[in-house]
């Protein structure tokens, strides 16, 4: 695992698993571009120190996410590596009562954010003639995810548009694979506990863990251990795949949702 003379755009690096992902990558001797919506990501581009620059950028629109293009290259001269991990939960209600305005949001970020950073970045490593990117999607782009449709629509979407691009870059030395997270301690699952029960979100993070083989949450750093892989030269006959990261969850049975 040598990322050295490497640079790593981290979508969503401000916490949770963009932030591990960035660590880690620094850690093997790479430079790293951390970007999120809000200030928290130059503090976190502070913590995280090293050859770290931080962007705040919304990922949904076309001219930020060409400004973090930029602010990659002019920090760094290149870009080897790409990570579309930014997203959001949505809400959790049946299809049936949605909110438009939710999935429209949804959507933006976890779909056309990942295609923006595709369309944006992949001209790069075309020209480099090399490059490695990871998409996250979730167990929720391989089940159904029951109240949660935009989330699951979007990562499903996700898995397929990593298929389709890792065929289209790949004589150009690029490759796109994907990760699907089980469960994983972040605040996004506190968030999803607390909406399927405000009064006691305890007990969903119980039943949660209940449906995991292993009977506990990932942390962010094991997912991130897999998108380091992937991203990392010891994955190079890899591309067109998703990774699950679940703990064996998908090949059981249950009813609990199971999301990132």
């Amino acid at each position: 695992m040598d990322f050295n003379g490497k640079v790593a755009v981290v979508t969503g690096g401000a916490a949770g698993i963009g932030f591990a992902v960035a660590q880690g990558f620094i850690k093997h001797g790479g430079k790293v571009v951390i970007v999120d919506r809000d200030r928290s990501v130059m503090e976190a581009a502070k913590t995280l120190g090293g050859d770290t620059v931080g962007v705040i950028a919304d990922v949904t629109q076309t001219a930020q996410v060409q400004a973090y293009v930029k602010a990659a290259l002019d920090a760094f001269g290149h870009i080897d590596c790409l990570v579309n991990n930014a997203g959001i939960e949505g809400k959790i209600a049946p299809t049936a009562e949605y909110d438009e305005a939710v999935w429209d949001r949804v959507i933006a970020v976890n779909l056309k954010g990942t295609f923006l950073g595709l369309r944006h970045v992949l001209p790069v490593m075309i020209a480099q003639g090399s490059g490695s990117v990871v998409n996250m999607a979730s167990t929720a782009g391989v089940t159904g995810t029951p109240r949660m449709p935009a989330y699951t629509a979007s990562k499903h979407a996700v898995i397929g548009l990593t298929k389709t691009v890792s065929g289209e870059v790949a004589r150009q030395g690029i490759r796109v694979n994907c990760v699907c997270p089980g469960p994983t301690d972040t605040k996004m699952l506190r968030s999803i506990e607390t909406m399927i029960n405000p009064d006691n979100p305890d007990s969903v993070r119980e039943a949660y863990k209940a449906a995991i083989p292993t009977g506990r949450y990932a942390t962010p750093a094991e997912i991130a251990n897999v998108v380091l892989f992937l991203l990392s030269d010891l994955a190079v006959s890899v591309t067109g795949a998703h990774y699950m990261a679940d703990q064996g969850r998908t090949q059981v049975s249950s009813s609990v949702t199971s999301v990132k």
